[in-house]
């Protein structure tokens, strides 16, 4: 039995691994799908358990914000966010602060958002500034992080000849994301990414826009939050409602490298835990009743004699989403305008691939190890011609939910924000302090934790 009184109880599943793989459901789709898709990339890992202290010890937190965060490259900001010169935005994590700032010749910089006299923060938000100057004494600087004013110079004799410009960080783009990378060196962003921009080439993410931008403080460990994120194991108890079009346990994950993960969870078809007799129309109607993210609510459709439910929604879906960004889309695979291809660029970006409005997380540590700020965007893709407007993130209190921005999405999560706060207080009253995961399912967990447990080794 389940503690939610909102989540039915679902049928147990069987001891045999499911017969029909993703790769096998994507060989019938009516366009081929991209041999990237069907590749096999794994990653040789043991089967030992994962200590609670990960996630529970003040200590362990404290080395990833020593030893990983600045080492890591970091999803900052959408190119939409800032289209002009002097325009800045203000991110913020694991006790860093950067003011991301286009520049006159249109290229990005990034800035550690602190004065050099005493130490304030020159910004608080973000916005437009035709310089920096900190509120408390009103030293000044150039947009580019150049030194352009101390107020009673004569008493700084002292300073004269040392470079005060802004300490700056690494900016990397890619597919209208900006990434910032606090030390020197290592990976490029290109290095750190592959392959991302290889599969992603075909979607044109520096195409897409910001139509939505959510978050909210989570009471959990940032990496437990961004791990319910990395299966479809949990669907049948935590998301009942959506195994009648979801393969749940027909999900293919893929390790790749060190910094990149991916789980495609197929729709249009029945989860093997409730068995393999489906009625093709009764798929799709649940289909359209459960996945407002891509279909408008009181859409119908029929499914033909003889077709499947996947097909039929592949056949929509071209069409719908073809004239909705404004490109043929006849060339597209079922798979690719309705299944999840959940990637995750480590240690907290998930950006969705296909050609469908898309999904992208971020989960950031939110001043100490127990919370998280979760965001999740929705992309749309520009028309020939067309201007993105500029986003704003809308902060939820903690008595709302996503469900009121995101609709049907939204009350999917608020499944998942329901286990996460669960999670974090089991794990510190856990007994045996271990925890035991799946070897293919949760394969991309111990990926993660496996790349985690490289920088705090250095």
């Amino acid at each position: 039995m389940t503690d939610d009184p909102r989540v039915p109880d679902v049928p147990e599943s069987s001891g045999k691994a499911p017969t029909v793989t993703w790769d096998s459901l994507a060989s019938l789709d009516s366009r081929p799908v991209p041999d990237f898709l069907l590749e096999n990339a794994r990653v040789e890992m043991d089967d030992a358990p994962l200590d609670v202290e990960r996630y529970t010890d003040p200590g362990f937190f404290r080395a990833e914000c020593e030893k990983m965060w600045p080492n890591v490259w970091q999803f900052a900001a959408r190119q939409e966010e800032m289209p002009e010169p002097g325009d800045y935005v203000l991110y913020e994590n694991a006790g860093r602060s950067y003011l991301v700032t286009r520049q006159a010749d249109g290229s990005v910089r990034a800035f550690h958002n602190v004065c050099l006299h005493r130490g304030r923060k020159l910004r608080t938000e973000s916005g437009w500034a035709s310089n920096f100057q900190c509120p408390y004494h009103g030293f000044t600087w150039e947009t580019d992080g150049s030194l352009k004013r101390i107020p009673c110079q004569w008493d700084f004799s002292h300073l004269d000849g040392q470079d005060l410009s802004l300490p700056e960080a690494q900016v990397g783009q890619w597919g209208g994301y900006i990434f910032i990378k606090e030390a020197e060196g290592g990976p490029t962003l290109e290095e750190f990414l592959s392959p991302l921009p290889e599969h992603f080439a075909r979607w044109r993410h520096e195409d897409a826009y910001t139509t939505s931008w959510v978050a909210k403080v989570v009471p959990a460990n940032w990496k437990a939050c961004a791990e319910a994120f990395m299966e479809a194991y949990h669907v049948s108890t935590t998301h009942p409602q959506i195994m009648a079009f979801t393969g749940d346990v027909n999900s293919k994950y893929n390790l790749y490298g060190d910094n990149v993960n991916l789980a495609i969870t197929p729709f249009g078809v029945l989860s093997p835990t409730l068995g393999d007799s489906a009625d093709e129309q009764e798929i799709i109607d649940n289909f359209l009743k459960y996945n407002g993210r891509v279909v408008t609510p009181g859409t119908t459709i029929d499914v033909p004699e003889g077709k499947t439910a996947r097909a039929t929604m592949g056949d929509f879906n071209r069409r719908r989403f073809g004239e909705l960004f404004g490109r043929d889309l006849d060339h597209a695979s079922d798979a690719e305008v309705q299944d999840a291809f959940t990637y995750n660029v480590f240690p907290n970006f998930s950006p969705w691939g296909g050609f469908q409005p898309t999904v992208v997380y971020r989960w950031r540590p939110w001043h100490d190890h127990r919370h998280t700020l979760m965001e999740v965007r929705l992309l749309g893709r520009l028309k020939p011609g067309e201007t993105a407007p500029v986003p704003a993130m809308t902060f939820l209190e903690p008595h709302e939910s996503f469900a009121d921005h995101l609709g049907q999405l939204g009350a999917i999560l608020e499944q998942d924000m329901h286990n996460l706060p669960h999670v974090q207080t089991g794990m510190e009253a856990s007994k045996t302090r271990k925890l035991q995961l799946a070897h293919y399912q949760e394969s991309r967990v111990r990926h993660f934790h496996r790349t985690l447990d490289s920088y705090l080794a250095r």
